[in-house]
């Protein structure tokens, strides 16, 4: 006999007293959702999967309580990364084959490495542009049209689109650029922009992106100016005239595709001090691309560019340089310092994350020496990975692997939501994934294991963190929640 379907799985007294009999189903146990845990730790974890954990009806009264509320929705996220840089190619180089497509995987293969997504290039020398001298893309003065514009240097094979595209094997990530200094030509005395020479400053931009385009590698924002006031002297008032004025009806009258970002300062509270001055100005913002990039080398101040994003929240916030100075560290739990630089700044309402030098040797180099442009010697940086030029040892940092918890799971399009909770050195943050997933990040920063309660659409989930670890709990809600 076949059963209706309205009564599968369950009997009622009217299908007793249509068929005169009750037919016994076995039950069905329910299974409470799989959540997937990844771990990195002091104790020698490194992106490795646990057992899964399961919800269980209810919200436990014992153990600290992390509540999820996916219905508190803050910033999309844009992507995490680093830079790219001569330096870093000039490492991987010296590999044997082999280890160098083993690197770049780690760092861009979204499956089996970080999958990198938000990237930095530059616009010619900068203080990591090793490869030779200080260079700039049209030394000829005076060359106003660009006649002798030429991207030469980054076509080689430590060049800066050689090292994209070898990069671009493994994944796909978005670029920005910004530029430390213009053609020393253009420039008066203490490196200030001469005015007389934005209409040519303008073409050099264009130029650079047309170029890169050509050869295959386009650049999503191009940033005017790194860190202004440091290596340009240019003002914020004068950046404005330029972008207004020059650069913004050039690219326009030209249809580039590439967004314009107005510049990057060196601190937090710098850009919520100086960008107001463009951001107002309603002409500019017609140029103006919707993602505004600073750098964290206050290392606090994030209140002052969550004040920021609240006063101008049609705004995408990303984070796009931030290194430490010193030779590089290999302990793991360095790492724990970037995880909470990364987890202020997204709490600030940033939408991307880019750290400086992706790749250098072991003594933090090989550093480009050009005083006169700010490039120092020495200049020991610590990078994402660590590659011994002598040994060919590749040394994965503790950033590298709280960075990587953030770029592999926490995908383009993800968006931020409200974690409510508090335990001592703990930190929790949630986001909803493009594909309908929960993704949930939990930094100890303890010296000692730390048990919690994640509480979500009332189930709860215990979990042990380890001692110094990051761990990414990541799950799918039914199609019912959606």
């Amino acid at each position: 006999m076949i059963i209706p379907r309205l009564f599968r799985g369950r009997v009622s007294p009217f299908l007793v007293s249509l068929f005169g009999f009750v037919i016994a189903l076995p039950s069905q146990p329910v299974l409470s959702q799989e959540i997937q845990i990844t771990v990195s730790s002091d104790s020698g974890d490194r992106l490795t999967a646990k057992p899964p954990a399961r919800f269980q009806p209810g919200v436990h009264p014992q153990g600290q309580k992390f509540e999820i509320r996916d219905g508190v929705r803050y910033q999309k996220m844009d992507g995490f990364g680093a830079s790219f840089l001569e330096a870093g190619l000039i490492c991987i180089n010296d590999l044997p084959p082999d280890q160098q497509e083993e690197v770049f995987r780690a760092l861009f293969d979204p499956k089996s490495g970080a999958g990198f997504s938000a990237m930095k290039t530059v616009i010619a020398a900068t203080d990591f542009m090793s490869a030779g001298p200080f260079y700039t893309y049209n030394p000829t003065p005076d060359d106003v049209e660009m006649k002798y514009f030429s991207i030469a240097r980054d076509l080689g094979p430590n060049g800066l689109i050689t090292y994209i595209k070898r990069a671009r094997r493994y994944g796909s990530f978005v670029l920005q650029a910004p530029m430390d200094f213009p053609p020393d030509w253009m420039l008066l005395v203490y490196q200030d922009v001469d005015p007389n020479y934005y209409d040519a400053l303008a073409k050099y931009y264009l130029h650079y992106l047309k170029d890169y385009e050509s050869n295959g590698v386009f650049i999503d924002y191009l940033s005017l100016f790194n860190e202004p006031g440091l290596y340009t002297r240019i003002p914020y008032t004068e950046i404005n005239t330029l972008l207004r004025d020059h650069v913004g009806p050039l690219f326009r009258k030209e249809h580039v595709r590439s967004q314009i970002m107005m510049s990057e300062a060196p601190t937090r509270e710098n850009a919520a001090r100086n960008y107001p001055i463009v951001l107002d100005d309603p002409v500019t913002r017609k140029y103006l691309s919707p993602v505004l990039p600073y750098h964290g080398y206050d290392l606090k101040n994030f209140d002052h560019i969550a004040a920021l994003h609240k006063k101008y929240p049609q705004y995408r916030l990303w984070m796009t340089e931030l290194c430490h100075v010193a030779m590089p560290i290999y302990d793991f739990a360095d790492g724990a310092f970037w995880g909470n630089q990364i987890f202020d700044d997204l709490e600030a309402s940033t939408s991307a994350w880019i750290y400086w030098n992706m790749v250098l040797d072991e003594k933090g180099g090989p550093w480009l020496v050009a005083p006169s442009h700010g490039d120092p010697d020495p200049n020991n940086q610590h990078p994402v990975v660590i590659i011994d030029r002598q040994t060919k040892k590749v040394t994965y940092t503790g950033l590298y692997y709280y960075l990587a918890h953030f770029s592999k799971f926490v995908r383009p399009g993800a968006v931020r939501i409200q974690t409510v909770g508090t335990s001592p050195g703990v930190r929790v943050m949630s986001f909803t994934s493009p594909d309908g997933g929960i993704v949930t990040e939990i930094m100890n920063n303890n010296k000692n294991a730390v048990e919690i309660n994640l509480v979500f659409h009332a189930k709860t989930v215990a979990l042990s963190l380890p001692a110094v670890s990051i761990t990414t709990a990541q799950w799918q809600e039914p199609l019912a929640k959606h």
